[in-house]
């Protein structure tokens, strides 16, 4: 059952091949730099990569408006050095997720040329389309402030065709069944050629109904339960990463009651109480998160983060709440992103401060889910906030103080790569931390290791143990007869706490595996910890023979 399972326990590094290492010099990343770096990522410890796109694509969005969805953008490589790197990658024993991008295609893309050169083409029903703009074309914006409608008219075919993100990505009509079946092709082809799953890219709109008569998209879910089967089908252990910001009470409907639909999903709602949390020290709202998340099926999982490829989505928290986490993390407006949202690296959100993002990660590492690490935040990498939109954070890794940060020969990256300020690659880059034992990146490999070697986080059952204090989160994890008891202070003062772990006998004595400090109950069971100004412990309940101690079942 683990190893069928291996997202339980894993840990995921998202990246963009585009940036992650040019070994052509051609100034973009491409495989034969990604294949380079696979010894990193494995001395790393991460399970397993997220791809984000690299199939043909003209580039208006980062990839994500693809032409061709059986092949390797030239500026990449070919499919044979695909092929080549998830072959190193299984060698190294990591798996490679790649982003599935099927609610639209770009407007290059042959079907929908095919589609507008005539009515009675067979692609003409793969897209949406309305002779009259819909009423409801200025609704619905994936990126409000940047698209004006959803509806734009094609002269060619005296037509409008719908498209829920930019207009140079019409939507795929994914209701109709050749169009699913093209779905699971795609999906097939990437499997066949040493993929383990996808990141299904904006889940919901995937399966929404849509059309012009369409006011009120319902979700036609018995279509996720199609592409889980075929994946299984193909391969037993392969999974879907769904892109959903949906509500708690909807959660079941795209696991499946059964678990019959998607593996694993982002959970968006802990993601934005977690920043409100940062914020404020206030850890209620993130409480309230994870107990509306808690109910799952039994082989399903959440992907918890930090921060993405995209802006820090905040449209869930109430309008206070929201201020408060622009006011903390955002407080310019050319720091702030679609009306929503934060566009700034993890890093100089958190001011630089080394206390504050070792919190961050060690409370990412502890939540119930899969962690998923964004590149270049083991290392602090920062943003660039003078490119427009996301872009500010899609910057290339900066691997040494070398020119354009080793990342490329190419003097003039198509990207360019941070090089001013106290985020500039001279200052922050991998060569100089992997020499430095107190560094963050040396810091996160042996968090990653400590993760790995604690799966009752990734398969057990989580309790709030009460602190007394809102600005402290205890979270107790039991799984197989053993515990790990996890302490975070969200203060920025020191701060005492007492606590019952509430585990009986054993939980007399805590042993702290991250620097060796143990606390001993008093005669009424209770520890009382002192925990420095975002300080956090990561205890064994017990002692350290749990291992002898754990059930096989």
């Amino acid at each position: 059952m683990i190893n069928d399972l291996w997202y339980k326990n894993a840990v995921i590094y998202c990246l963009s091949v585009e940036t992650f290492m040019d070994a052509n010099g051609d100034g973009v990343g491409d495989f034969q730099g990604l294949m380079r770096r696979l010894d990193y990522l494995s001395g790393l410890g991460v399970t397993a990569i997220w791809l984000m796109p690299f199939q043909t694509s003209p580039g208006r969005d980062d990839g994500y408006d693809v032409s061709d969805y059986y092949n390797v953008d030239p500026r990449y490589g070919s499919l044979g050095d695909f092929v080549e790197f998830t072959h190193g990658a299984k060698q190294r024993g990591i798996r490679v997720l790649i982003d599935l991008v099927i609610n639209h295609t770009s407007k290059d893309h042959p079907w929908f040329e095919d589609a507008r050169s005539d009515p009675h083409s067979r692609y003409r029903d793969w897209y949406v389309w309305s002779d009259k703009k819909p009423a409801n074309a200025n609704h619905g914006m994936v990126f409000p402030g940047v698209q004006k409608t959803t509806w734009t008219y094609d002269e060619k075919t005296k037509a409008y065709y719908f498209h829920r993100f930019y207009d140079h990505q019409p939507d795929l009509n994914t209701s109709n069944p050749e169009v699913q079946a093209e779905i699971l092709k795609i999906m097939g082809f990437w499997i066949q050629l040493g993929v383990s799953g996808f990141r299904m890219d904006a889940a919901p709109f995937i399966i929404a109904t849509k059309g012009a008569a369409v006011t009120k998209p319902v979700e036609q879910f018995d279509m996720l339960r199609k592409f889980r089967e075929f994946l299984q089908w193909r391969l037993g252990d392969s999974i879907v990463l769904a892109e959903a910001n949906i509500l708690p009470k909807d959660n079941f409907e795209y696991f499946g009651d059964d678990g019959d639909r998607m593996q694993m999903m982002f959970n968006f709602q802990v993601n934005q109480t977690l920043f409100y949390a940062l914020a404020t020290a206030d850890t209620r709202p993130l409480k309230k998160a994870m107990e509306a998340t808690k109910p799952r099926p039994a082989t399903a999982q959440w992907g918890l983060f930090l921060r993405n490829h995209d802006e820090l989505d905040l449209g869930r928290l109430t309008d206070k709440q929201r201020d408060a986490v622009f006011a903390a993390f955002g407080p310019e407006k050319g720091m702030q992103l679609y009306d929503r949202g934060i566009r700034r690296r993890l890093a100089p959100m958190l001011g630089g401060d080394r206390r504050r993002i070792e919190l961050a990660y060690s409370l990412l590492f502890s939540l119930p889910g899969t962690p998923v690490i964004r590149y270049g935040d083991e290392i602090g990498m920062g943003d660039d906030l003078c490119l427009p939109e996301r872009n500010c954070a899609r910057t290339p890794m900066q691997w040494s103080t070398e020119p354009e940060g080793g990342f490329t020969k190419s003097a003039k990256p198509v990207s360019p790569v941070i090089k001013d300020g106290p985020y500039g690659f001279e200052h922050i880059n991998v060569a100089v931390q992997r020499r430095d034992p107190n560094s963050l990146l040396n810091w996160t490999e042996r968090m990653i290791r400590m993760r790995k070697e604690a799966p009752e986080i990734g398969w057990g059952d989580f309790s709030v143990v009460d602190t007394g204090d809102d600005g402290v989160l205890a979270l107790r994890y039991d799984w197989r007869g053993n515990s790990v008891l996890i302490l975070h202070n969200l203060h920025p003062h020191p701060t005492e706490v007492t606590f019952d772990p509430d585990v009986g006998e054993l939980g007399r004595l805590l042993i702290d595996i991250a620097d060796g400090a143990s606390s001993e109950a008093d005669d009424k069971g209770r520890h009382t910890v002192m925990l420095d100004a975002y300080g956090y412990r990561w205890y064994r309940v017990g002692g350290l023979d749990y291992l002898l101690r754990r059930k096989d079942i």
